[in-house]
């Protein structure tokens, strides 16, 4: 009685619910619904109120979440402002960084691309508001900089080894074509992305491609947005080991922080760590404590036996080996040259994907790494040099531009809710 009476109000209501869900969906409704209407003695004369199921997708955020190259945009589009003396606002930017990628997001949507890259609106000496970049950010920035310039200015021979993840999608194909005004003949390509294969790989303008240390899989979870999920610190330490076995001499190893990279020699208890599992940490330390002291005492503790400089795993590991790490600042893939490797790869992927089945994406994907030369690392190394050396160069230039405009940066002075009022008066 109670599935009919459920049946019954589905069909009565059934534009309110989305009818092109997958049939899996459709029977988590009936059966909320049937579940709901048994809960109620009686029927009334209305119908029953039921809730709305949960939605089991996360969709994307167009305008906010853009790719690694195109934040870069941005963020370099803030630092001209600082180049020029000006003061960057939301409007300014959103009008420069328009004409520069066509963006076609709104101002809002800028102002939390800001917040991810982590610049803040602050106040400054004349009272006005002024977009600045955190502090930490812009301090790793300029020790990766001033490391690998150096390096260079003193001509050391060691080789520079660049390595990076990227994915490719089993549907990745060209997204624009020629094609008739009158007449939309072209290519079928399936909707969705379909399954995605996992590439890790490094190289340097010496040797090409680093041999016998490519990686490619294929992903467990298609459906999810970001590939670093895939990868984990054991299977990428494996990979990491094999790779500094491949290295004819000592090298500079140049990769980013991501978490898989960056397992501490040192495990130190979490912020969200329960009280008896910092007991445990700090009677494995021999470190005396009080039964009575509460968790926040134990995390004080904890705390001031943190050293002020993070010792990584896979830092420690090359070292021994005869090699040295350095790490890209975070939000900062244009420093690393594989990054416009992966773009040739997938370029050549995209060219010759006409079946898009995943054996034959994987095979292509393997004869796209495989005819990248040696002259191609040449030329985008010596690109991402030149970046390199440039923006070295703002660093030291920048100091003197924005010493006599900022005098005390205070943690409550970023407030974006007011930021519209404070340009407009402008």
């Amino acid at each position: 009685m109670y599935y009919r009476k459920g049946i019954r109000f589905l069909k009565d209501k059934e534009t309110q619910y989305h009818t092109n869900q997958p049939q899996e969906e459709k029977t988590f409704r009936v059966v909320r619904i049937c579940s709901e209407v048994k809960k109620t003695d009686e029927l009334p004369e209305e119908g029953p109120s039921f809730s709305s199921p949960r939605k089991c997708y996360k969709r994307p955020k167009l305008v906010s979440e853009l790719d690694d190259f195109d934040s870069e945009v941005v963020r370099r589009t803030v630092y001209e402002f600082y180049d020029r003396g000006e003061y960057p606002t939301s409007q300014l930017i959103f009008n420069a960084v328009k004409s520069k990628i066509n963006y076609s997001g709104k101002i809002t949507s800028i102002q939390r691309l800001l917040k991810n890259l982590k610049f803040s609106y602050k106040k400054c000496s004349d009272g006005r508001k002024f977009l600045m970049e955190r502090n930490d950010i812009v301090a790793l920035r300029c020790k990766f900089l001033r490391e690998i310039c150096t390096m260079r200015k003193n001509k050391d021979s060691r080789p520079i080894v660049y390595l990076d993840e990227t994915w490719v999608n089993q549907n990745h194909s060209r997204s624009v074509a020629w094609q008739h005004n009158t007449n939309m003949v072209g290519p079928k390509i399936p909707i969705g992305k379909g399954g995605r294969l996992i590439v890790v790989h490094a190289g340097c303008a010496k040797y090409g491609f680093i041999p016998n240390s490519k990686l490619v899989f294929r992903s467990n979870t298609g459906n999810s947005t970001d590939y670093h999920s895939q990868m984990n610190s054991e299977l990428f330490k494996s990979w990491f080991t094999q790779m500094l076995n491949n290295l004819e001499e000592p090298s500079v190893i140049i990769m980013d922080n991501a978490s898989y990279h960056s397992t501490l020699i040192d495990n130190y208890p979490k912020s969200n760590a329960k009280k008896a599992d910092v007991q445990e940490w700090l009677t494995k330390k021999n470190i005396k404590f009080s039964p009575l002291e509460t968790l926040a005492e134990l995390k004080m503790r904890v705390k001031a036996l943190i050293p002020n400089e993070k010792k990584y795993e896979l830092d420690q590991l090359a070292l021994e080996m005869g090699h040295e790490v350095i790490r890209l600042p975070p939000y900062h893939c244009q420093y690393n040259p594989i990054e416009l490797i992966w773009a040739q790869v997938k370029g050549q992927v995209a060219k010759n994907n006409k079946t898009f089945k995943m054996c034959d994406i994987e095979r292509l994907t393997h004869e796209a790494l495989d005819s990248v030369t040696q002259h191609d690392w040449e030329k985008c190394v010596r690109h991402a040099e030149e970046l390199q050396d440039k923006d070295n160069e703002k660093e030291i230039m920048r100091d003197a531009v924005l010493e006599p405009i900022i005098l005390t940066l205070l943690p409550d002075d970023s407030d974006w809710d007011d930021s519209d009022d404070e340009e407009n008066a402008e």
